[in-house]
């Protein structure tokens, strides 16, 4: 039995692959939502729509392959059709939080080259301002302590990213830090200021890069756009 949640996440995620036409390339985000976009995109590749798939994450490559869903790289393909992706937070100028699932450099990677970003929801992820949610901020393992504390002085308080009692390492061989900001009032700048620092790699905030973002609520599906 789902729960709201579940039920908002899978609705976002089966609307995005009403989006998909035959012959696109696709960037494949990370996260639960996207979980049910793969599942719905591959039960549409498996009564014929033919598409190929760029993965964010070793996570999201297991789930389309799970799905019999067809898959490429950027050896192959420079530019993306569409990209479908989740997020942890949205907010009014479509200004996202990721890497809550620790793919943020993959995400942004695939995103980026991609001619469209569709963002798939539940109701809970959007925000009024970003930072209630930590903000992931991948970085080099070397010297990992130093990089902290410079992420610290922007007025953060970082957390070292631990799962199952071991530092987490992403699919990139780098550490995150979960940095609490309480608020981001400028989501541009601030990340502007966290790429300056040596040992950033890269940061959870996705700036003036997403289209449309798909919203399941109970029963139904919000499509805002992006005001120009």
């Amino acid at each position: 039995m789902m729960n709201s949640s579940d039920l908002q996440k899978k609705a976002a995620g089966e609307k995005a692959a009403e989006l998909v036409k035959g012959g696109m390339i696709i960037g494949l985000g990370s996260g639960s939502t996207v979980y049910w976009f793969l599942k719905r995109l591959g039960e549409l590749v498996n009564a014929g729509l033919k598409v190929k798939g760029v993965p964010s994450s070793l996570r999201t490559e297991g789930w389309a392959r799970e799905f019999n869903i067809p898959l490429t790289d950027f050896s192959e393909t420079q530019i993306l059709d569409l990209a479908i992706d989740g997020a942890d937070e949205v907010d009014p100028d479509f200004n996202l939080t990721k890497g809550g699932g620790g793919s943020l450099l993959r995400e942004k990677i695939v995103d980026a080259n991609a001619k469209k970003l569709i963002i798939i929801v539940d109701e809970s992820k959007l925000v009024k301002q970003l930072g209630k949610f930590p903000l992931p901020v991948e970085i080099v393992p070397f010297g990992w302590e130093l990089t902290s504390k410079r992420i610290a002085e922007l007025g953060a308080i970082p957390q070292l990213r631990v799962k199952d009692g071991e530092v987490f390492v992403s699919n990139n061989g780098n550490y995150i830090l979960d940095c609490q900001f309480e608020r981001i009032p400028n989501p541009k700048e601030l990340h502007k200021q966290l790429k300056q620092i040596i040992g950033v790699v890269e940061t959870g905030l996705f700036v003036e890069m997403t289209d449309l973002v798909l919203v399941g609520s109970t029963g139904k599906v919000e499509a805002l756009n992006r005001m120009e």
